[in-house]
């Protein structure tokens, strides 16, 4: 190839490279906007809204769904998904609470037991994905199933209760005037971010979500690396169900009924393409805001649960949808 082909290539690869970066800041420019509106719209709506006691609820509904929406983005960007991370996350605050209760455990040990039960089934459906090769669909909706029977046989249908004060630390405590829950959210959320765009992580991950066989003939551990990242998304859905947990200070098991809907709309409106190999933790951030945003204006606003449900598959369609164009409009241009 001469000096002049090379050139060329390399400028092809840079405007690639340009066009992409340029496709996610417009999705999550377009996801903020569309935050900023709802919330000004909401300080209208309701005069409970901007008050100190909502905006903390807020922040620590938004922890959890930002979290959990965080493990989804990653499976996302790997042409997968992940339907049990409400039934897991009921699982895990459910089994955190009981070890507390029943066995004395501290909140840190038991923060440690939910995140343990996360990550068993992060690797169960890893496995289903890479060794049974069931796709990801499928294998995540039979372990919605098996964790929510297990949810409710555990506790005999009854929530655990009689907690001590110190488990509501998670869900609850402050630190240097921050929800508490929040400053684990961005401890998370960097985390993440650094091991998506600084490490080999990362790269394989993209590779494998923008094209899984041409990333297996250039060496990367398929199997592995997959069932690596359902793994770390089961660790922080368990984290993300021991908070939700600690913020009733209770362990329920109807908890996390459709919440699989809200993460995925969080990571799909920040930019993560169903697809695959495409998105952001900053953009999901800005999309898990927006859903917890949502949904307190309309609990707020006396909103029925079932409109909200409406609201969120709307948002979905809409998100998809923009998504199709987005990357039609990519391939156009390349």
């Amino acid at each position: 190839m001469s000096t002049a082909e090379q050139t060329a290539e390399a400028r092809g690869r840079t405007s690639e490279w340009l066009r992409e970066r340029m496709s996610h800041a417009l999705s999550e420019l377009t996801a903020a906007g569309a935050l900023v509106i709802l919330f000004i719209a909401l300080s209208f709506a309701s005069p409970h809204f901007l008050t100190s006691d909502n905006l903390f609820n807020i922040g620590a509904q938004t922890a959890v769904i930002a979290i959990i929406a965080t493990a989804q983005t990653m499976v996302i960007i790997t042409k997968g998904i992940d339907l049990s991370v409400g039934s897991v996350a009921a699982l895990s605050g459910v089994v955190g609470a009981i070890v507390v209760r029943d066995l004395g455990f501290s909140v840190w040990a038991a923060t440690a037991v939910a995140i343990a039960v996360g990550a068993a089934a992060g690797l169960v459906n890893g496995l289903l994905v890479t060794v049974a090769r069931i796709p990801p669909f499928i294998a995540t909706l039979g372990t919605m199933s098996v964790g929510r029977g297990l949810v409710f046989i555990v506790t005999g249908s009854v929530g655990v209760y009689s907690l001590p004060e110190s488990f509501q630390l998670l869900g609850n405590g402050e630190f240097l005037g921050l929800p508490f829950a929040v400053v684990l959210t961005a401890i998370v959320a960097v985390g993440v971010a650094f091991l998506l765009s600084q490490t080999r992580f990362g790269r394989y991950t993209y590779a494998m979500g923008s094209n899984l066989e041409a990333a297996r003939r250039s060496g990367v551990p398929v199997r592995r690396h997959l069932t690596a990242v359902y793994v770390l998304a089961g660790v922080l859905v368990g984290l993300g169900g021991m908070i939700a947990a600690s913020r009733v200070n209770s362990g329920q098991p109807n908890y996390g009924i459709a919440l699989e809907l809200d993460v995925i709309a969080a990571a799909v409106i920040g930019g993560a393409s169903l697809f695959g190999g495409q998105g952001r933790i900053i953009g999901t951030l800005i999309g898990a805001f927006l859903i917890a945003v949502v949904r307190n204006g309309a609990v707020l606003l006396d909103i029925s649960i079932h409109y909200q449900q409406v609201i969120v598959g709307v948002i979905i369609w809409a998100a998809v949808y923009f998504d199709q164009l987005r990357r039609q409009r990519l391939e156009a241009r390349g």
